[in-house]
């Protein structure tokens, strides 16, 4: 009689681990090998010839020597740069490896791509597993966490314990290089200190497991999307000098066509089938005991280690020794099993990742068993695999077989009934599990299982990755795109979803301040803007150019968008094109359609409105209309403060600093130092240079000349370093004031002329040239050229009515600063 399931397969838990003395004696040779540069320890077989078992053998040998984590790319999230660290520094830091550099440097990049959310344990995957993140947020009493990394280092400084290893973190150079970094610049950086602490932090050398690598770079996958799936891996493993990395894979490692240096790192080691002999020991350890039957069962399995387990697994009987092939092997299995357990496995092979919850949720939709017992069951077959603390997943030999049993019909119920699984833990208000972030990765794989019911549209996936967002998920934002693609590769006639998948990869790129990504995307914009996905792609590819000095292209756009789209991203680009007209000097239609938006924002929408507001005020204060620009100055205060945006009430500062310049110099001196003390912890280079160009000019009007200079060349400075081509023209012209103030009219004209030349190419600020231009006539510095600009610059104004005012007022502005307060 043969054993119940769940004694069956507590004893298929001990079989024999055989034939594989070669390898090891090779991953031992490997593993001795003295460090100094990275080392590949590359395993390569077949689906089923039993890598993965492998790797956690070889994991078992290494783990009383080494240090040691894995990373299961069948398991979605760890195919994403930010949780493939998490769960690796979660892992090691386990063990002892202190990452304390590291840990700031994640949370940096964290915070600059979340700016709308604060560094606590619950948004943040580690918080909990890393002291010095702890002891910051611990140390701030209750009071939001904004990570930048003068903050963070700060706050640490001002932690009770650790003076040595506080000691050691601020005195680190990259990480006080924090907040000068782009966000590329800064993931490189995270990665970079993730490879240094695990050199520094460790008592003992690494081994790193990277299973099932066809999983982040399918075989047959493009070269350029499989350069770009897979550089990340790259880029850490080359980092990975103090030990050893194993990665399994079905096909050779390929590298080396990217640089041929990885042919002297990575040292592939194939396996084969399992001889004759060590199949049929693997056999009779698992119980089956006659001769005949381990034979034609040692034949059939062509010496695949999966077959012959799923041979124990079914628990062969001599009745049943004409296996002919490892296929007929599997199908006896599945019509071994009872009839419950079978069903049940088909079903979940439909989920990429499950767990006992899911199991139960499936069960009780098709009437099966739901109990823990039945549950243990089915999860003690050796096909069933560990993912992640609390999930499983199936091998993929095994998920294929069972999801060709399944018609499309019963697929799209289960694929259906898994999204709601999904968005009910997305709604949960849990924080992370081993490094990854509960739920990022429920809302990514609601998404995964939506677009499987084929019910999905492109505007669906953008609320979903909306919602990855604003849990605090960049990578679950990458995730669902790449999902996206995978999905297109199958189905690619559909123009909504490819729009949309572009449209995330464009909003991606502008997160990092890849212009140049984002316009390639955008050539041009040729498509209807009614729908979600069309208008977004827009809006990034005009944030794109915006960013790249293309403004009035830039602006045609965001005026379409706004034109043509009735959805949230109108708002957006009105905002945007509202800016560009006051930045332009069309101060009629700035604050025109300012009103509109303020008349079709949501109510509770404080960020928006006060936006609006903030930009009501630049505009006045362009137009210098000092009186009106204070009101609502103080209008956009009152809704930021209540809305609680940390980012917003810091510019506000400025905006105070820069307003009080013009009205109240001596008052403008402690708001300038109070902005640069809040925008320096927001590690906000643009504000910076605004803040001292705005203290700059106070001292300026005070007769503070020395001071003045030395705040005019701070600005400058950290301009050049946020490349901010208006706000580094408007210093140097308030510079040029300083030049003329101390008798040297030859650098004042030189000042002047420079940024006219910047302002007239970043077709911006045409109020600023006019001041320029009066500045070079009380220079007697102007010519025939700087006419035509200065005549050019007021033909820009519009309401034209406000000309002749306006001029009065630039006129006073000009006298105001040559001669002093």
């Amino acid at each position: 009689m043969p054993l119940e399931p769940r004694f069956r397969r507590v004893a298929a838990l001990h079989r024999p681990f055989v034939d594989r003395e070669q390898l090891m004696a090779a991953f031992g040779e490997t593993l001795a090998a003295p460090g100094g540069s990275p080392i590949v320890f590359n395993v390569v077989g077949v689906g089923g010839i039993g890598k993965s078992r492998l790797l956690q053998e070889l994991g078992r040998l290494s783990d009383r020597t080494h240090r040691t984590a894995t990373l299961d790319l069948q398991v979605p999230a760890m195919r994403q740069q930010e949780d493939a660290l998490a769960v690796l520094r979660v892992e090691l830091g386990r063990q002892g490896v202190r990452f304390d550099r590291f840990d700031i440097a994640y949370a940096v990049l964290w915070q600059r791509l979340h700016p709308h959310l604060r560094l606590s344990p619950k948004e943040l995957p580690f918080v909990d597993e890393s002291e010095a993140l702890s002891q910051i947020v611990d140390g701030a009493a209750g009071v939001p966490v904004f990570g930048t990394g003068v903050g963070l280092l700060r706050l640490l400084g001002k932690a009770t314990a650790g003076r040595r290893q506080r000691h050691r973190i601020k005195a680190d150079e990259t990480l006080s290089q924090l907040d000068d970094l782009t966000n590329a610049e800064l993931a490189d950086a995270v990665t970079y200190l993730f490879a240094e602490d695990l050199r520094d932090g460790s008592d003992r050398p690494h081994v790193i497991f990277v299973d099932a690598y066809e999983a982040l770079v399918p075989t047959g996958a493009r070269p350029g999307r499989a350069a770009s799936q897979d550089v990340w891996l790259r880029d850490l493993i080359a980092q990975l000098d103090h030990g050893l990395v194993v990665v399994g894979s079905r096909e050779p490692l390929g590298w080396a066509s990217y640089d041929p240096g990885w042919s002297d790192v990575i040292r592939h080691q194939p396996v084969d089938g399992l001889p004759m002999e060590a199949r049929l020991e693997l056999l009779a350890g698992g119980g089956i005991t006659d001769d005949g039957v381990r034979h034609a069962i040692a034949v059939a399995s062509q010496g695949l280690p999966f077959y012959l387990h799923l041979a124990v697994d079914t628990r062969t009987t001599a009745r049943e020794t004409a296996a002919v092939s490892s296929e007929e092997i599997l199908q006896r299995f599945l019509t071994h099993v009872a009839a419950d357990e079978i069903r049940t496995l088909e079903l979940l092979s439909i989920a990429r990742i499950f767990d006992f919850e899911i199991f139960q949720a499936v069960a009780d939709a098709f009437d099966l068993p739901r109990h823990r017992m039945a549950w243990e069951s089915l999860t003690a077959y050796s096909f069933v695999y560990p993912a992640g603390a609390n999930g499983r997943r199936l091998h993929q030999l095994m998920r294929s077989a069972l999801h060709q049993r399944l018609s499309q019909y019963i697929v799209r119920d289960v694929q259906a009934l898994l999204r709601n699984v999904w968005d009910a833990r997305a709604a949960r208000d849990e924080s992370a599990e081993n490094g990854i972030a509960t739920r990022v990765r429920a809302v990514r794989e609601a998404a995964f299982c939506g677009l499987r019911t084929g019910t999905l549209h492109g505007e669906d996936v953008l609320a979903y990755a909306d919602r990855a967002m604003m849990h605090g998920g960049k990578q679950g934002v990458d995730g669902v795109a790449q999902d996206l693609r995978n999905y297109l590769e199958t189905r690619p006639g559909d123009a909504d979803l490819t729009q949309t998948a572009r449209c995330l990869e464009a909003e991606s790129a502008i997160l990092l301040g890849d212009a140049e990504a984002a316009t390639r995307l955008t050539p041009s914009i040729d498509w209807s803007l009614h729908e979600a996905p069309g208008a977004r792609l827009a809006l990034a590819g005009a944030h794109g150019r915006r960013i790249a000095g293309a403004t009035s292209e830039a602006q045609h756009i965001f005026s379409r968008i706004w034109h043509q789209h009735s959805g949230p991203a109108r708002l957006r680009a009105g905002f945007c094109m509202a800016d560009l007209d006051m930045c332009q000097g069309r101060f009629d239609d700035a604050l025109s359609t300012a009103e509109q938006i303020l008349a079709e924002a949501p109510g509770d929408d404080l960020v928006l409105r006060g936006d609006v507001a903030r930009l009501q005020h630049l505009g006045h204060r362009f137009a210098f209309d000092l009186d009106a620009s204070g009101l609502a100055l103080e209008t956009a205060s009152e809704l930021y403060e209540r809305a609680g945006a940390v980012i917003e009430q810091a510019n506000i500062k400025t905006n105070r600093a820069e307003q009080l310049a013009w009205t109240d110099p001596t008052r403008a001196l402690e708001r300038a130092a109070e902005a640069i003390e809040a925008q320096t912890e927001l590690g906000a280079h643009h504000e910076i240079g605004k803040a001292f160009t705005a203290l700059a000019i106070a001292q300026l009007r005070l007769g503070q000349h020395a001071p003045a200079a030395t705040s005019f060349q701070t600005a400058a400075e950290a301009l050049e370093r946020a490349r901010y081509r208006s706000g580094r023209a408007r210093a140097e012209l308030f510079r040029a004031f300083l030049h003329a103030r101390t008798g040297d009219t030859g650098s004042a004209a030189a000042s002047a002329r420079w940024a006219i030349a910047e302002l007239v190419g970043a077709e911006v600020y045409p109020t600023l040239i006019m001041v320029a231009g009066l500045l070079l006539d009380s220079l007697g510095a102007s010519d025939g050229h700087l006419t035509e600009v200065t005549e050019r610059a007021r033909a820009q104004i519009r309401p034209s009515q406000l000309l002749p005012s306006l001029e009065i007022r630039a006129n006073d502005l000009v006298s105001a600063m040559l001669e002093g307060a």
